[in-house]
């Protein structure tokens, strides 16, 4: 009896491991805005690292989170290393490319789990508004497959995409 239970189990975990292996090598996460401003003033809050952390989601989920910035203020090079709490890990953000409708920046996570991944915003005008999207793409290795079984990941870090692009709209609706 017990000798069936464990072959059970076994094939049970096999299952899985084998079900995590067929997912997507790569993941892409999106959320998209209207907010009441122009694309020039959006563009000035996301490509300067600075005016970026005053609506970044991940900067307010722990007020000790140690930064630091280098290279230009603003643009390709601006760049923002970070430690903080289990939320928020360690790494660094790095813009990669801007132009007025799209600012291209880089993430390289070094824990809680390693990771790179390039993340994008676009900004379509939209009547008096503009259309912001956030999205996040890159590598999806074997552990991250097999915790996607147990975690919605794009439900929990979409969250914080919708909280940051609503942050950003009480910024940039104001005045």
């Amino acid at each position: 009896m017990t000798r069936n239970i464990l072959i059970v189990v076994a094939l049970a975990i096999a299952g899985l491991l084998v079900f995590a292996a067929t997912r997507p090598d790569t993941f892409t996460l999106r959320r998209s805005l209207l907010i009441q401003a122009p694309p020039d003033k959006l563009h000035a809050l996301i490509n300067n690292m600075r005016a970026f952390n005053t609506w970044n989601p991940y900067d307010k989920k722990d007020p000790a989170m140690q930064g630091s910035y280098s290279g230009p203020a603003a643009g390709p090079g601006a760049r923002y290393a970070f430690k903080g709490n289990k939320d928020v890990g360690e790494g660094s953000l790095e813009i990669t490319d801007s132009a007025p409708s799209q600012v291209g920046m880089r993430l390289d996570m070094s824990a809680p789990m390693e990771a790179h991944n390039q993340i994008t915003f676009t900004l379509v005008p939209r009547g008096q508004g503009t259309e912001v999207t956030w999205a996040m793409e890159g590598a999806c290795p074997f552990i991250a497959k097999l915790m996607g079984v147990f975690i919605n990941m794009d439900a929990m870090i979409g969250r914080d995409f919708e909280a940051g692009l609503a942050s950003l709209q009480l910024i940039a609706e104001r005045g």
